[in-house]
């Protein structure tokens, strides 16, 4: 290996270690606990060192977004993929994103909350952005109906479902109705 490679998988590591951190440091205490200041300290960096990685704390959300993304799509894709047929799919579907936000709820702030720097819904939206919207318009697409279009279908949908995980996670929702407005979004909402 070359010094060069070897400098390269260096930072590669460092900043995964960045996003890790901030990540564990959100999960416990809030993003707004996370600073470089507390970063630098927990993993024994200065802060010149997570500056020469991100520029501030928007760019370190916008990197754990990107990763809650790419974890989001695949808990999607795997909530779906045992499920049969259309009604089952939709319900795994809306399972499956509400148990993600909840167990990740500042991966969640970073991907729907927080400014993380990111365009969403445009030509320049990253890909692990696109692929987790596509997890869902893969599962919705089918159910839209005659005549909707299947991406405003889905938007229409994520937007039900992630106004259900954000009141949930702020208790104006009572928790024993979740599944309640599982099989009341799938089935009204869905055609099946």
């Amino acid at each position: 290996m070359s010094v060069q490679e070897r400098k390269q998988r260096e930072r590669a590591e460092r900043e995964r270690l960045i996003v890790a951190t901030a990540r564990e440091l959100a999960e416990q205490q809030g993003w707004d606990a996370v600073t470089t200041r507390r970063l630098a300290e927990r993993i024994e960096y200065s802060q010149p060192v997570l500056y020469s990685h991100f520029r501030g704390k928007r760019e370190i959300i916008g990197a754990v977004a990107l990763q809650g993304a790419a974890e989001m799509a695949v808990a999607l894709r795997a909530a779906t993929a045992a499920a049969d047929g259309p009604r089952a799919r939709v319900t795994a579907l809306a399972r499956g994103y509400l148990d993600f936000a909840g167990r990740n709820p500042a991966v969640y702030d970073a991907l729907f909350q927080l400014d993380g720097g990111l365009a969403y819904a445009q030509e320049d939206t990253p890909e692990p952005l696109k692929d987790a919207f596509a997890a869902l318009l893969e599962c919705l697409g089918e159910v839209a109906g005659d005549g909707v279009h299947p991406a405003l279908f889905t938007e229409v949908f994520w937007a039900s479902l992630h106004g259900i995980a954000t009141l949930t996670r702020a208790g104006r929702l009572l928790p024993e109705d979740g599944e309640q407005r599982v099989e009341l979004l799938a089935d009204r909402l869905a055609v099946l």
